[in-house]
């Protein structure tokens, strides 16, 4: 294609990429490229710098900076004349995101999307940044100035760039490895417990979350306080995890009329969020509610479960059972114009009565509590009090309400919906595939146990023939080598799936995932795992997968399906490289838990010896023993089944073997580092031995 810059009305170079983010750039003026062997060979062949733009569809802030510059004929004019322009979505290629990040981190600045990145043709790193505006505000400099200001650098001071270029190259080897110096230790009970009460000192107790505004959900680390809750660490650790949890519940970062959680709120109440909803936080969110219900039932819990299971459902899967990435913020060029409401509106489809309880109920205001009047839905006024206002009993109330929302539900299906992101990626649907496979044992939901298997069976069919897992799928194409996080995100969620189907397929094709990730990522020299396959050709560094940000690190979830494996299957080879790994990391994970939360989470279950029972007997025999083991909380048992009269799987067979009903009656056979306490044949008892605080703690 050509290299000039596409013509008013005309399309560049980017309609012909499947992802839904590059495609949004389509029109741009800008003559951009894909990341690919054409636009790094162009840089090197025209000696120019290369200006890396790296975002995602449903990011609000590139859409901004999109239509303020990349729209923009002038701006474009001097982006093309200057510079290679490539574009990248920072769900496709995560490894090229977490190192260029790191230029913004070494300036001293928070890091985000959109990211902007200058390189070499070498793709060094000179200069870079997030958002720009068109011109200077905020203390940023505006885009055009920056980019007359970069080219005339490159062209005047070329010594000057390849310094500052060299420092950045350095800078990013560091931070790359930063933590992998440390001397190995061993983690116990009490790290996990200290960790739990450092980090509850940062819990907001009057709103929940952690720390003020902005104010992200941050599911594992709460996942991971009711760890160290359950070690010993004491009554406040649960208390800030279901503060969080009701308080989120109840504001607008929940859509409180379609389900589903945003990706954060801007203020430290939970009630205006960033519209966007991604499969990642959604997944993540599903499994620590469930979590929640197993340590105290609650109406509130299993609400917010099945409502978010069934916007899943209904907006975020594709027909062949996996599920999409994302769904945006903006609608009709306005960030969630869908989701917000005005008084008149409410009044225009719901009675005058039901108008004026919803209306309190979610305190809708003429004043709003959003941009220009409108307003972000909230519970403000619960139904129990609204219900003694009124003098009628609450179960009234609560059925006007729900009747309410029902209505307000379907007027909004009629508006304009904001848009999505279609792509299939591996990891992402590991971890809704894990979510989903502890709600449905919890809520005992055969249905959603479908919504996983759909889910499960697809990427294995589409995206894994044994040896290579693809990251994304679109279109009936498997694109892009998987990374790290693509192989433990699925072998975890594939891990938790067998633990509701008892399908050993599954456990299978996690035990392969897990041997074809250790061949492909894991560095023995420093018992770490790299975020790319090895050998990678376009990194300028190679990378680590080791922090857990919005969604874990592949090296938390691989270590967490290790632990599962080693369970589930009583192989011990299984818990070398967790051993390894956690020792390791653990004086990172002691001294920041914040950061590393997901690993905490696995290191908590390496701490339990491969903690597992098996249930044998028939399913009938066996279902009260398995009804009472899924809804108490016992997070670092992985539970299997032998079924009476049939042969064990190859894969099971030593860890079954001597494992049989007892008297004809089920039984549970509780294990620990691989050594087994008496079968247990009554439901109760088994609850209570599940349940009782972990030895060694």
């Amino acid at each position: 294609m050509s290299s000039h810059p596409p013509s008013s009305g005309s399309s560049n170079r980017l309609a012909q990429e499947p992802s839904p983010y590059l495609r949004q750039h389509a029109g741009n003026p800008v003559d951009w490229f894909a990341w690919g062997d054409e636009a790094l060979a162009r840089a090197r062949a025209e000696d120019k710098p290369i200006l890396l733009s790296v975002g995602y569809s449903a990011c609000h802030w590139c859409h901004v900076m999109a239509h303020e510059s990349f729209e923009s004929p002038e701006t474009a004019r001097l982006m093309n004349e200057g510079f290679i322009n490539i574009k990248v979505d920072r769900e496709e290629r995560p490894d090229l995101d977490q190192i260029y990040q790191g230029v913004v981190q070494l300036l001293g600045q928070g890091g985000g999307w959109p990211l902007t990145v200058f390189l070499t043709p070498d793709l060094k790193p000179f200069y870079g940044g997030t958002y720009f505006p068109p011109e200077d505000r905020y203390g940023r400099p505006g885009f055009p100035r920056l980019l007359m200001a970069l080219r005339d650098t490159w062209e005047n001071k070329r010594e000057e760039v390849k310094r500052q270029a060299e420092q950045f190259e350095e800078g990013l080897g560091e931070l790359a490895a930063y933590g992998l110096d440390a001397a190995p230790g061993v983690l116990t009970a009490a790290d996990v417990v200290a960790m739990g009460k450092r980090m509850v000192q940062q819990v907001d107790l009057v709103h929940g979350g952690f720390g003020g505004a902005p104010k992200f959900p941050n599911p594992m680390n709460f996942s991971l306080l009711l760890r160290a809750w359950r070690r010993g660490g004491g009554a406040p650790l649960r208390d800030a995890v279901f503060l969080t949890l009701e308080r989120m519940a109840l504001g607008g970062i929940y859509d409180q009329l379609g389900g589903g959680f945003h990706r954060y709120s801007v203020d430290a109440r939970w009630l205006v969020p960033h519209f966007e909803k991604m499969l990642y936080d959604n997944a993540q969110l599903v499994h620590l509610y469930a979590e929640a219900q197993q340590v105290e039932p609650r109406p509130l819990w299993r609400r917010v479960v099945e409502e978010t299971v069934e916007y899943v459902r209904r907006e975020m899967t594709d027909a062949g059972g996996a599920f999409y990435a994302a769904q945006d913020a903006d609608s009709e060029g306005e960030e969630g114009k869908f989701f917000v409401w005005r008084p008149e509106e409410l009044q225009a489809v719901l009675p005058p009565a039901r108008a004026e309880l919803v209306t309190r109920h979610f305190r809708v205001t003429s004043q709003g509590n959003f941009e220009h009047g409108a307003t972000v839905l909230e519970v403000v006024v619960p139904a129990e009090l609204l219900a003694r206002e009124r003098s009628l009993p609450v179960e009234e109330v609560e059925r006007e309400l729900a009747e309410a929302r029902r209505v307000l539900f379907e007027a909004r299906e009629k508006r304009v919906k904001p848009g999505r992101d279609d792509k299939l990626l591996a990891g992402w649907n590991g971890l809704m595939i894990r979510g989903l496979a502890l709600a449905a044992r919890v809520f005992e939901r055969p249905d959603w146990t479908k919504l996983a298997v759909s889910a499960a069976d697809f990427v294995l069919a589409k995206m894994w023939d044994g040896t290579r897992l693809a990251r994304s799928y679109q279109e009936g194409q498997a694109r892009i080598d998987g990374f790290l996080e693509d192989y433990g995100d699925l072998a975890s969620g594939l891990t938790a799936l067998y633990q509701v189907t008892f399908d050993v397929k599954y456990l299978e094709a996690a035990e392969a995932l897990v041997k074809r990730a250790v061949e492909l990522f894991w560095d023995e020299e420093k018992r770490a795992y790299f975020t790319a396959p090895r050998g990678q050709k376009d990194l300028v560094v190679a990378t680590y997968g080791l922090f857990d940000n919005a969604f874990p690190s592949g090296a938390s979830t691989l270590t967490e399906a290790q632990v599962a494996l080693a369970a589930l299957t009583g192989n011990e080879r299984h818990l070398e490289l967790p051993a390894k790994y956690v020792g390791k990391m653990r004086e990172g994970l002691v001294a920041n838990a914040m950061g590393y939360g997901y690993l905490g989470l696995a290191a908590d279950s390496l701490l339990d010896g491969a903690a597992g029972v098996t249930f044998a007997g028939a399913r009938d025999a066996v279902a009260p023993l398995l009804s009472a083991a899924n809804h108490v909380y016992a997070p670092t048992f992985a539970f299997g089944w032998k079924e009476a009269g049939k042969p064990a799987p190859s894969l099971l067979k030593e860890l079954f073997e001597g494992r049989e009903p007892v008297g004809g009656q089920g039984a549970a056979y509780l294990c620990r580092g691989f050594a087994c306490e008496r079968p247990r044949t009554d439901a109760k008892e088994l609850a209570e031995r599940l349940t009782e605080t972990p030895p060694g703690t």
